[in-house]
């Protein structure tokens, strides 16, 4: 079965905030958390959500989020309060140490990868650099 896009997401480079390495290359926030549980109880076919990245936008790379049925060979898996994400092997260096959140504006509402790994962002937010 082919991997659906859930939506879109912005990225923020960190400056001054170093995040804590953790045991786990990713860190779910309580707001990602409720997000992915109710996303997840929508859809209970699915094992869970796989990050990736790929050649996009102005800046180089954006990530893609999608629901997976089964973990791939060379993904990460990162457990949270039940809720399994997947990191494609592509991925996981320029996640290390990032903590994904969720945010709902007047505008939008979109996850958000608080990445202390990324060296700069386009203007929109949507692709950046290592």
């Amino acid at each position: 079965m082919a991997a659906r896009a859930i939506g879109r997401a912005t990225v923020r480079a960190v400056s001054k905030k170093r995040l804590t390495p953790q045991r786990a290359p990713l860190v779910l926030s309580d707001n990602a958390v409720k997000k992915l549980k109710s996303m997840m109880a929508e859809r209970p076919e699915m094992a869970g959500v796989k990050i990736g990245v790929r050649t996009r936008g102005c800046n180089g790379l954006s990530y893609t989020l999608e629901y997976v049925q089964e973990k791939g060979k060379f993904d990460e898996e990162v457990v949270q309060d039940g809720i399994k994400v997947f990191i494609d092997s592509k991925a996981q260096l320029t996640l290390l140490g990032t903590e994904m959140d969720y945010m709902e504006t007047k505008l939008a509402s979109e996850f958000v990868f608080n990445n202390p790994n990324i060296k700069g962002t386009c203007g929109c937010g949507e692709s950046f650099n290592v």
